[in-house]
């Protein structure tokens, strides 16, 4: 018998939430599916060309249909938007651009009485540099709230403000030094990301507490949660210089200083703290609450720390290998992606989050081109069947599944062509540096560097959500502040509810499907042909215990053709499985009689799920 058949039919004991005595008392969350806003892009009622939050209000019959437990809102607080909201000036009003505390009032209440949950964006690593914070710490070194933030001299013998005076060598992800010289203190505060993003010095107790009390307002507001962004960054060495890679000509003279920032000293204590001083006594009151922490760089032994429930830091983490795949230096230096990689990493965080801890699955986010573009097939032949494909796939993992708007409509990077097109400071900034803009050497012309943005940007999460076939995708009446996808005409959510067939139809299936089958929440996970070059094959299974010791075995097999050639399935993962029924598919038409016995073959860009289940003698007594 090959590992294949052997991992697909053995008979350990399967499936269950860790920390669990059954499946029913695994926590809420592992049955859930969120659904990610971004609310300058869902949808505009005034006309300005943005979206806002009356927008969303609008739309909640939408997010209702398709299932969604829980809404992700991306920021909507006071912002100078140097990096559309991620710069936060006031962590206790909404930005007007995005509408009144009162319209988030009102969504929270919509979304309630739906029985959906809101979760909010937490942006706690840094503020704006028009926080009050800030203001107040910029404004003398003698500040009480100087040591809110990182402010550090220049080196030793330079120069303050001079080329390489800065404390450290460290390069900011915008690209660039990390460090921003203040001529009026002679000294330089610390910016992982954009110069109006300085970051907040969390060995500070009183920013802690002011953090707390601050997440504990919007609670007692009525939000169900948070999505951490870049907590695992908060704990920082920022004594050392960051390495250099050999030939990465590109970094020049900035290095990496990952290493000393990245799951910091510090950063397990300062997210356990926050679950004590902030969440547990709402969960004690019987509240629920999601926590999730975005957690770029996380290896998987950090990530079984952050997610262990006996450790109460948070519920689950985004990690981003999978994210990478594609990735050279950056996400603007492309390489070929290879399937095996894709599993290798995936199958990792399946197998190291088995035991203890929970995974957070996604495809999409307001970081990441659209997958469809990305790792399916856009083009008209093959874009709504890997759509589905990749849905699939992902879906059928164990975690919680997290869908970004315009990801169910199946939409597509953009055809931006010019650089005028663009409004991301993260690609903006990198098209100054690499073609010479910024001061430094030309290492790609423009057409080069164009021709990675058409890939690579993060613009092309942000178009508009495309509604249906008028002006402007039923956006906005107004000019978007971003140029809508001119295929909105044929992609669209108006045409998609129409079809039965679409992209969206099948994902309302996906989410149904871990609604209702305990094996899809908490089944066990065995990856299947990892070196396999075009078909992504694993098994899923849980047992339930009956009433007179045996054991009832569910037990599904995933086969996803990734790729746009037919495919055989390899015998041996069949073995056992000819009298398995269809659960689902993404080809409806080739499934003629619901039974999988002739299914050898998968068609460009088919996947779907078997299912067979077992009774298992009872278990000797331990």
């Amino acid at each position: 018998m090959t590992q294949a058949a052997r991992t697909a039919t053995d008979d350990a004991p399967r499936g269950g939430w860790p920390g669990a005595g059954t499946p029913g008392d695994a926590p809420w969350w592992t049955r859930a599916v969120v659904y990610q806003v971004y609310p300058r892009s869902f949808q505009d009622t005034d006309g300005d060309g943005v979206g806002d939050l009356p927008g969303i209000t609008r739309r909640l019959d939408h997010l209702e249909r398709l299932g969604v437990d829980v809404v992700w809102l991306s920021p909507v607080y006071r912002s100078p938007q140097a990096d559309n909201g991620y710069d936060i000036s006031d962590y206790e009003d909404v930005d007007p651009l995005f509408g009144s505390l009162a319209d988030l009032d009102a969504l929270i209440e919509g979304l309630h009485a739906r029985g959906m949950k809101l979760v909010m964006d937490l942006v706690v690593n840094h503020t704006s540099d028009e926080h009050p914070w800030f203001v107040q710490s910029r404004s003398s070194p003698e500040s009480p709230r100087r040591d809110w933030y990182w402010w550090r001299p220049a080196r030793p013998g330079m120069e303050p403000g001079a080329p390489g005076a800065e404390p450290t060598n460290w390069r900011s992800f915008f690209g660039g030094s990390a460090w921003r010289f203040d001529p009026a203190s002679g000294e330089y505060y610390l910016h992982l990301f954009d110069s109006k993003q300085p970051d907040l010095n969390w060995e500070n107790l009183e920013v802690r507490r002011a953090v707390h009390a601050m997440m504990r307002r919007w609670l007692d507001r009525g939000v169900d949660g948070f999505r951490m962004d870049v907590i695992n960054l908060i704990s920082k060495d920022v004594a050392p210089d960051g390495s250099l890679p050999d030939g990465e000509v590109h970094w020049g003279t900035y290095g990496d200083g990952s290493p000393h920032y990245t799951d910091g000293p510090r950063v397990h204590e300062f997210l356990a703290e926050m679950h004590r001083e902030v969440f547990a006594p709402y969960l004690a009151q019987g509240r629920e609450i999601l926590t999730v922490g975005e957690t770029p760089g996380v290896t998987v032994e950090h990530g079984v720390r952050y997610t262990d429930p006996e450790r109460r830091e948070v519920d689950m983490v985004f990690q981003f290998e999978h994210m990478g795949i594609d990735h050279g230096a950056t996400r603007y230096d492309p390489v070929r992606w290879r399937l095996a990689d894709l599993k290798a990493t995936l199958g990792r965080w399946q197998a190291g989050l088995a035991e203890r801890g929970w995974n957070a699955l996604y495809w999409d986010n307001h970081d990441q081109p659209r997958v469809v573009s990305r790792f399916g097939d856009d083009s008209p032949a093959h874009r709504v069947a890997s759509a589905k494909a990749l849905a699939l796939l992902l879906h059928l993992h164990r975690g919680t599944p997290y869908v970004y708007q315009g990801e169910e409509l199946g939409m597509t990077n953009a055809p931006f062509t010019r650089i005028e097109q663009y409004q991301d400071v993260e690609s903006l900034g990198y098209f100054q540096e690499l073609t010479g803009r910024a001061g430094g050497p030309r290492l790609r012309t423009d057409g080069e560097m164009l021709a990675v943005l058409a890939h690579a940007s993060r613009d092309h999460a942000r178009t508009p959500v495309q509604w249906d076939a008028t002006a402007n995708a039923g956006f906005t009446t107004g000019t978007p502040w971003l140029e809508v996808n001119p295929n909105h005409v044929t992609i669209n959510a108006e045409a998609a509810w129409a079809d039965g067939g679409s992209v969206l139809h099948f994902y309302r299936l996906l989410v149904a499907l871990r609604h209702d089958e305990p094996v899809v929440a908490l089944g066990d996970f065995r990856m299947l042909l990892p070196e396999h070059d075009a078909i992504y094959a694993f098994t899923r299974a849980l047992d339930t215990p009956r009433a007179d010791g045996t054991v009832t075995r569910d037990e599904l097999l995933v086969v996803v053709n990734v790729g746009g050639t037919p495919q055989e399935v390899p015998a041996d993962v069949l073995a056992g499985w000819h009298d398995a029924s269809v659960l689902l598919t993404t080809h409806p038409e080739r499934d003629d009689d619901g039974r999988s016995g002739a299914v050898a073959d998968l068609a460009a860009w088919e996947g779907l799920v078997l299912r067979r289940m077992r009774d298992l003698a009872a278990r000797p007594s331990a």
